[in-house]
């Protein structure tokens, strides 16, 4: 058991922010105009990173109490912790090292007796075998047909992570060979997920590291049954379980469930305890994208994520981006009452990252007790969201723009497209990746310095409609630049997302590696199944709203 977490409110560093928020009055346009020096002390790299974070609602004095804060709560001690494997998941008893499954081979790490980076390596080689079978027709289906389309089957960290690297990395995909994920137990993403497949051409990854998972194994159990429909044979047969055993892989450490469903335990690839699902991208969970872009490339992948876990390892506090990016949103969320946070991917391939961060933010520090049992003492935790710009911009940037709440966000872009395209018309030939980029720029400095009733009115206005065309600005944003979206960088931002949350966590005292809350619903929907079957006294220990739900759903429901 680590030591209880230190009460960030009884710190000297709170209470000297809580005095800095009394009468706080950001300024950014007097800010930049007092110090032109303020957004090259403001921007820092990272990996490949740029990140400004100069238009951020801070000054001097707040960065400095922040920074104390992260000293007083002892950020660098857990962060270490962490890396050392110590048992920081306090609730369940574990090591938190996702860190792990990113370190270069050789790079040892023991812990309980393991060298823990030589399992990882070796899980990695043999998903790296497997995924250049697949890739190179060496593995085939049933028939003998090469594979082309493999079928991810999992939900949550098994299914958000996956999913938002295959799209970001559509450029680095193989041809003719499709990835496309299952995940809602709504049985019409199983058939419009196996709609217009070939079942002798299809694989199935079935990612569920209990092999328990009541989505997954519905799910699962719903696609042998299509490949063994689509195949013409009949269940329990031989030439069923050789179908199964061709067209079946599974990332899992339950050998026993994974041999009973089917699958060969040879092909089932593992992963430990000490990898949460939310952080398990970079495991065995991402056999299907190693299929997808290749070891090599995932290889990349990794080593961006690596990449980001040195700079948060040895950066100094001061230029530490993960740490300034954790400590700036408890700033936002405890002293400036921010309740959300929009993350705004100015590239349209990174279209999943926002709902991939809300399980990665939301799942890890959406509590409401401190990892010594003992209730918070803040408020905890930030709701994410967003999509692409520019969709963006003509939908809920009013919001951010003019409304009264505050909604920090992080605007993300490339330098580099990856489908660099010019449109010509009139006479003129418009790199559109420039218009786009234009777009990104315009954006935050329209949050940041707003616009005047004066300019308003200079730009000849009716006076009636002034007040409507007024910015105020002041609105906080971070901007974050790479030279284009590689395996590599994709890794760096995953990371980095990954250590702001893990600094949040800290300063608010909650274990972030747990997912208790999740688990209610499951246990509650497993009672209430039966009582929509028909089962009276089933139905008798539900609620009377849930009751009344059953009956109209029974009265409406055609069988």
């Amino acid at each position: 058991m680590t030591a209880a977490p230190v009460d960030p409110t009884a710190t000297p560093a709170w209470e000297r922010l809580t005095a800095l928020e009394d009468g706080f009055a950001p300024d950014l346009r007097a800010w930049f105009a007092d110090d032109p020096e303020r957004p090259g002390r403001l921007t820092f790299p990272a990996a490949d990173l740029l990140v400004d974070l100069s238009k951020s609602l801070v000054d001097d004095e707040v960065l400095a109490a922040l920074l104390a804060l992260a000293d007083e709560v002892g950020v660098a001690e857990r962060r270490d912790a962490m890396l050392r494997g110590e048992r920081i998941n306090v609730t369940e008893d574990r090591a938190v090292l996702h860190t792990a499954l990113r370190r270069p081979a050789g790079a040892a790490l023991e812990v309980d007796g393991h060298d823990v980076v030589a399992d990882v390596h070796e899980v990695l080689q043999r998903v790296y075998a497997f995924a250049d079978q697949v890739r190179d027709g060496t593995w085939t289906g049933a028939t003998g047909e090469r594979i082309r389309s493999v079928v991810n089957i999992g939900i949550g960290g098994s299914d958000l992570g996956p999913v938002m690297a295959y799209e970001a990395l559509a450029p680095y995909r193989q041809d003719g060979l499709e990835c496309r994920f299952l995940s809602n137990i709504d049985p019409t993403d199983a058939a419009t997920t196996l709609a217009g497949l070939d079942p002798a051409a299809t694989l199935f990854i079935v990612s569920s590291k209990t092999f328990g998972t009541l989505e997954t194994l519905t799910n699962a159990r719903l696609c042998r049954q299509w490949l063994l429909d689509g195949l013409g044979h009949e269940a329990g047969s031989d030439a069923a379980v050789d179908a199964v055993a061709k067209h079946f892989v599974a990332v899992s450490t339950a050998l026993d469930k994974v041999a009973e469903f089917g699958i060969d335990p040879a092909n089932a690839f593992g992963f430990w305890d000490w990898v949460g699902g939310r952080y398990s991208l970079d495991s065995a969970i991402g056999t299907s994208l190693a299929i997808a872009v290749g070891p090599e490339r995932f290889a990349e992948l990794l080593a961006g994520f690596h990449a980001m876990d040195e700079h948060f390892r040895t950066a100094e506090p001061a230029r530490n981006v993960p740490l300034l990016m954790g400590l700036l949103n408890v700033w936002y969320t405890n002293f400036l009452g921010a309740e959300t946070h929009a993350v705004l991917p100015y590239s349209q391939l990174l279209h999943r990252f926002p709902a991939y961060l809300q399980q990665l933010t939301m799942e890890s520090n959406g509590k409401g007790v401190r990892w010594d049992g003992s209730p918070a003492t803040t408020e905890t935790g930030e709701v994410f969201w967003g999509e692409p710009g520019t969709n963006g911009q003509h939908a809920f940037y009013q919001l951010i723009h003019q409304g009264t709440r505050l909604v920090p966000a992080d605007f993300i872009a490339f330098a580099n497209p990856a489908y660099p395209l010019t449109d010509d018309h009139d006479g003129h030939r418009t790199d559109v990746h420039e218009l786009f980029l234009a777009n990104f720029l315009a954006q935050t400095r329209a949050l940041a310095f707003g616009r005047t009733a004066e300019e308003v009115r200079a730009e000849g206005t009716d006076e009636a409609v002034v007040p409507a065309r007024v910015f105020t600005g002041n609105r906080p944003t971070a901007s974050i630049m790479a030279p284009a979206l590689t395996p590599s960088v994709l890794g760096q931002l995953v990371a980095l997302y990954e250590h702001i949350t893990f600094v949040q966590g800290v300063v608010w005292g909650i274990d972030s590696f747990d997912q208790w809350g999740v688990e209610l619903g499951k246990q509650l929907a497993k009672e209430v199944g039966p009582a929509l079957s028909g089962d009276a006294d089933a139905l008798a220990e539900q609620d009377g709203s849930t009751r009344a739900l059953i009956a109209y759903y029974q009265e409406h429901r055609r069988r």
